[in-house]
């Protein structure tokens, strides 16, 4: 009962997961949602920087905190271990509802592509930044990443092992194709509005400071991957400059880890 408890548990929360990550990409593009990132304004500038850099800041914390071994180590202590993995799928969930019920709409346009050929390039490169995220979610094991795998392999009565140190695919040109894929759509708009500046460079920043943990945490784990990192760019294919490193590892990451 258990397992069929942990399995459903698992279920649930994945699918949660997916709703927000659904209508994430509505919320930041002005598709189809109820609320978006932009709309009439209906605060005052000041109040609307301080709650959406705040909203940011809190999926920040939410999604670096709960990866790391040390917090996952201390939560394991009170949820079960083959739902762990769950709980911070559905806590990021709750923390992007959160953001998307809280947001501000600000006002105000950075710069506007009015010509068609450059709104439909940035348009596709939106288009083509989520579509970069999936697939690499299923390169490194989508069911494993949003907590699937170890529900299923608790209900077969088996041991979940961690994943090994690989690098499928894009993992060969940058060692963070998921975090160039949320870069991608988090810049790639025709209109980009002071509300939608203040998400992209909190999520930038986010990014990058989640990279130097993460980076750290592999290393620890993987010694391999200080090898990897020497030849691999961080996120700029090609790119060999100081911004390539950061501090250690890569492909066993969570989402946008």
């Amino acid at each position: 009962m258990k397992r069929l408890a942990f399995l459903t548990y698992g279920f649930v929360c994945y699918a949660l997961g997916m709703a927000a990550l659904v209508y994430l990409a509505g919320f930041i593009g002005n598709i189809g949602v109820p609320k978006s990132i932009d709309g009439p304004v209906t605060s005052p500038l000041w109040l609307a920087l301080i709650v959406n850099t705040g909203l940011v800041a809190l999926f920040g914390l939410q999604h670096s905190v709960m990866a790391r071994p040390t917090f996952k180590n201390w939560l394991t202590r009170i949820v079960p271990r083959p739902i762990e993995r769950s709980t911070y799928v559905v806590a990021s969930a709750l923390v992007c509802f959160a953001l998307f019920y809280g947001w501000q709409p600000m006002g105000g346009v950075i710069w506007n592509v009015e010509e068609t050929f450059g709104r439909t390039t940035l348009h596709t490169l939106y288009a083509a930044g989520w579509v970069g995220v999936v697939a690499v979610t299923f390169l490194i094991n989508h069911f494993e990443l949003f907590g699937l795998q170890q529900v299923w392999v608790q209900l077969r009565g088996k041991e979940f092992r961690s994943p090994k140190f690989v690098t499928p695919g894009p993992y060969r040109v940058v060692r963070h194709p998921l975090y160039v894929g949320w870069l991608t759509v988090m810049w790639a708009t025709p209109t980009m509005t002071t509300a939608h500046l203040v998400l992209a460079m909190g999520m930038t920043a986010y990014i990058l400071i989640a990279i130097y943990f993460e980076e750290r945490n592999l290393v620890e784990f993987h010694p391999e991957y200080a090898e990897y990192r020497r030849r691999v760019p961080m996120l700029v294919p090609g790119w060999t400059g100081p911004g390539n490193r950061v501090t250690a590892p890569a492909p066993q990451k969570s989402t946008v880890a």
